[in-house]
């Protein structure tokens, strides 16, 4: 007998079906060593990561009970990589003043499989605000790209996140966003 591991599925007409998983670490170290050691994935900061680092990495984020990972599948193929933390017991709530329900985010779309598709980045960034929100104790949204990624901020901003202070964190300087619950998603 198998288990759905999903955690969130929803149909989007003339999109497809989206599901949001759990990274399984081993059984995806594979997929997640491939995107995120590509040069498209330059921001995610793991570009010269090993196989083996990788799975230290998602292993590790997998035994603590403040930061997640997850992996959105369109139609059954894995689309993008997300993770979400709790900014009090992370880095980043160092940096800025921490409100009763924030709760962290970042994204990574997975390299196309053909061209680009007018709308996909924007589908998939709906669908997992979506997931996110469903808690209702999340009441701000948090992200913070590297301060040089201009594409992830500006369709974070196009998404309703209103930027914040520059930070520096140990592995970046970044760029905070922020996405009230009440404001409208674009």
């Amino acid at each position: 007998m198998t288990t759905d591991p999903t955690c969130f599925r929803r149909s989007i007409d003339g999109f497809g079906e989206v599901h949001i998983r759990p990274v399984e670490p081993a059984k995806d170290v594979g997929l997640l060593h491939d995107w995120v050691t590509r040069e498209r994935a330059r921001f995610w900061g793991m570009r010269d990561a090993s196989r083996e680092r990788v799975l230290e990495i998602y292993e590790y984020l997998d035994s603590l009970s403040t930061h997640h990972a997850y992996l959105i599948h369109r139609d059954g193929h894995p689309v993008a990589l997300f993770q979400t933390y709790e900014p009090a017991a992370d880095p980043v709530g160092e940096c800025y003043d921490v409100r009763p329900g924030d709760f962290g985010i970042h994204l990574m779309i997975g390299p196309p499989d053909g061209g680009t598709e007018p709308g996909f980045t924007a589908t998939i960034l709906d669908t997992f605000l979506a997931f996110v929100l469903s808690d209702p104790s999340r009441r701000r949204i948090v992200a913070e790209p590297d301060a040089r990624n201009d594409r992830a901020i500006a369709r974070l901003m196009r998404a309703g996140f209103v930027p914040g202070p520059q930070i520096d964190l140990p592995e970046k300087r970044a760029q905070l966003l922020f996405l009230d619950r009440a404001a409208p998603a674009g």
